[in-house]
């Protein structure tokens, strides 16, 4: 008679498959360390194709707001803006707030709008998207707020050494007569290196300036154009994707003239929902891309997908 076991049938297969589990079950595993938490995590950089420039928002600064219609909606009810926030599953008792200046890569300079809240601060973002602070041909100020100006000097030299600066006159013209820290202390040690421009002046090869003053007396964004393609750095003629956008009529405590700022906001957003050119705003959440729709009496906000990753 042979040693070897018969073959066993394919119902004994199959029976003995059933049992596996409630076999394994009975052995105890070893046992592993749960994962520590990480923490909430977001990108420090987002780069793409815009006809033939590269463009890259940074983050240079984040942080959570408590009580932000103490900042959004001053003029209507507490009512009226929890309503809204409600409609935009966002909540009422506090939001986020992001920090992004915006480097565009025009192939032949790199330009940099807006310079965040310190030179640390925009140093170490620039250098996360791959770029060196002494690259930077070209430091673009759309306004004059301290978390657009702060990162100009690092403890009085300039943050970017090789990089030449613009801005718009009305902007600088205002804050050079109002006796402000932050301008003395940021932008006046570079004034004379400051190129002064308006509405429809170019501060580089393929961007255009165009003023939307409210937000600040001489407040100004840029349409960027290549390739057939254009995309505005809106800056901060509106702060808010829902309280801004949906609503471009209420108040805004950091609007230096509140009626000025609500004509433009709706200036801009219909000009970006009529022609479908998407924007980056500077406190847009992350990595700060959108289009903009009308709705009823106001617009909505939608953000860019992989529209300009193909």
């Amino acid at each position: 008679m042979p040693l070897t076991s018969p073959l066993l049938s394919r119902r004994h297969l199959l029976l003995a498959g059933a049992a596996l589990p409630i076999a394994g079950a009975l052995t105890p595993s070893p046992a592993f360390a749960a994962a520590e938490m990480l923490g909430a995590a977001t990108p420090k950089f987002n780069r793409f194709k815009l006809g033939e420039m590269e463009v890259t928002t940074l983050l240079a600064g984040t942080r959570t707001v408590e009580e932000p219609q103490k900042i959004f909606g001053m003029n209507v009810s507490a009512d009226d803006f929890a309503k809204a926030s409600d409609m935009a599953n966002i909540p009422t008792d506090k939001a986020q707030f992001f920090f992004t200046p915006t480097i565009v890569n025009t192939g032949s300079e790199l330009v940099l709008f807006d310079t965040g809240l310190n030179g640390a601060g925009i140093a170490a973002a620039v250098t996360a998207a791959g770029y060196t602070p002494d690259q930077v041909d070209v430091v673009v100020i759309t306004h004059m707020h301290g978390d657009h100006i702060g990162g100009l000097l690092t403890d009085g030299t300039a943050t970017f050494p090789n990089a030449r600066y613009v801005t718009g006159s009305a902007e600088f013209d205002h804050w050079a007569g109002a006796e402000n820290e932050r301008f003395e202390g940021n932008v006046r040690p570079l004034a004379e290196q400051m190129a002064m421009i308006g509405d429809g002046d170019s501060p580089a090869s393929g961007i255009t300036a165009m003023a939307a003053f409210g937000h600040t007396p001489g407040h100004m964004t840029y349409m960027l154009d290549s390739g057939g393609k254009q995309l505005l750095i809106a800056a901060d003629f509106a702060n808010h994707y829902v309280w801004s956008l949906g609503y471009p009529d209420w108040e805004v405590r950091f609007d230096m003239d509140k009626a000025a700022a609500a004509r433009t906001r709706r200036k801009v957003l219909s000009m970006l929902a009529a022609d479908r050119v998407p924007f980056i705003g500077y406190h847009m959440p992350f990595p700060g891309m959108g289009y903009v729709e009308t709705r009823g009496d106001g617009f909505h906000y939608t953000a860019a997908s992989y529209q300009h990753m193909l």
